[in-house]
């Protein structure tokens, strides 16, 4: 099996189908998001400054995403491979990555997009609702994607929430930075002959195994 990066943008099903991989084949799911939101409950300046720029939609620093990526892969088992949602989402940060990659001797990766446009993104996102506990993702728009008793998750059975940051001023935010930012990541993976891209507007089954084609 191959690493994967993941390269999307928001509410296109990074986390559904990470959620898929970890529990089919093992995969360690390194999103940063969580990492993010897991570093906000710190009592520290660091902790401050990710809630305030999460919270108005903007990106935080590369510096500050790379050091919680760092301290991630350190302490994961090397000998699984591992899932990278959400880092890369500009040049820069692509060849940090590339730089830490060389560093561990990781060659072995594909880079996968997950397509979706503007309206069917907000809509998703609108509906989204998370396992605090465990991470999974639902939604309550989707017949797919709900959980089996409303607002439980299916796993582990605690309360679902909705995150703070998925409002539609904050989603609209969010996008733009995507498409200003991340797409030229798309070009840089392509001359690399490792990006495929996947329609993320297929049937759920479809897009799985789909991935599965590429890993």
């Amino acid at each position: 099996m191959k690493n994967i990066i993941f390269v999307a943008p928001p509410a296109a099903g990074k986390g559904t189908v990470s959620n898929f991989l970890t529990e089919k084949y093992g995969y360690i799911h390194i999103s940063t998001g969580d990492l993010l939101r897991d570093a906000r409950n710190n009592n520290d300046e660091i902790a401050k400054t990710i809630t305030e720029l999460m919270d108005s939609g903007k990106l935080v620093s590369d510096e500050i995403v790379l050091e919680l990526l760092k301290r991630c892969i350190d302490n994961m088992d090397k000998s699984k491979k591992f899932i990278l949602d959400g880092f890369p989402r500009n040049i820069a940060q692509a060849n940090t990555l590339d730089d830490l990659f060389n560093e561990l001797n990781i060659t072995d990766y594909a880079v996968i997009y997950l397509d979706i446009d503007f309206d069917e993104a907000l809509k998703r996102t609108l509906g989204r609702i998370t396992c605090p506990n465990c991470k999974k993702g639902y939604n309550k728009y989707s017949t797919e994607l709900k959980p089996k008793i409303d607002g439980i998750c299916d796993n582990c059975g605690c309360s679902l929430i909705t995150r703070s940051d998925d409002s539609e001023e904050t989603f609209k935010i969010r996008f733009d930075n995507y498409m200003n930012e991340t797409k030229p990541v798309l070009d840089y993976y392509k001359d690399k002959y490792k990006l495929v891209t996947i329609s993320a507007k297929q049937d759920i089954n479809n897009i799985y195994n789909s991935v599965e084609g590429v890993i």
